[in-house]
């Protein structure tokens, strides 16, 4: 459920903010427009928010800044003490996108960004199951992550890494669980979201999931 990559982003917590603004040379595509993606994604966002992997706290800086009440949910320590370091009053707990603490008020929208592919296609069924029972009808997930339009896609974002020499990052992307994007939209329906998709970058795509009945 992703807790497998809690020591990666203990290693990743000091320069993290560097890496997304484009000190990685092999991840700048990635992270290509890294502030205007989190602007998208709270621009959709209402209500009380609840997010999953807050990371350093750049996605709940704009959620707040938009004057949104905001649960973070982040299972590295270290990530959540630099988060705590920008945002001293945000309200963040330990945990992940299946296992994690309920909210004293009924929550609106969970966000995410950059972090739903830390899960299977079978997890992340099981997180938006649970979803599905927290979210009111109309209440929406809006998640900004790499996915790949279809198998071919996948291929080519794979071949495009390999020539550039991106090793990193072409195991990053052979390891990890990106999903494709008909599976998540999928996975979806049959939990009761409508959802549409809009690519940002090369490799991230904004997700929005109205849920349309319970289950």
């Amino acid at each position: 459920m992703g807790r497998e990559f809690i020591e990666t982003f203990e290693r990743w917590a000091d320069h993290y903010d560097r890496s997304v603004h484009g000190g990685s040379p092999e991840y700048r595509e990635v992270f290509r427009d890294y502030d205007s993606i989190l602007e998208e994604v709270a621009k959709q966002a209402e209500g009380t928010v609840l997010e999953f992997g807050t990371g350093t706290g750049n996605l709940s800086t704009k959620l707040l800044d938009a004057g949104l009440t905001v649960f973070g949910v982040e299972p590295s320590e270290k990530m959540r003490s630099k988060a705590h370091d920008k945002l001293p009053d945000l309200k963040l707990f330990d945990g992940d996108f299946l296992d994690f603490r309920v909210p004293d008020r009924p929550v609106d929208t969970i966000v995410s960004s950059y972090a739903f592919h830390h899960l299977t296609d079978e997890e992340k069924g099981d997180a938006i199951t649970k979803y599905n029972r927290l979210l009111p009808v109309h209440g929406k997930i809006v998640f900004a992550d790499t996915l790949f339009e279809n198998e071919v896609a996948k291929r080519q974002i794979w071949h495009w890494a390999g020539t550039q020499g991106f090793a990193d990052l072409l195991k990053d992307l052979q390891t990890e669980y990106y999903s494709l994007l008909p599976v998540l939209d999928q996975v979806l329906r049959e939990r009761h979201f409508a959802a549409n998709f809009r690519q940002l970058n090369k490799f991230v795509w904004l997700m929005i999931a109205e849920k349309t009945d319970e289950l």
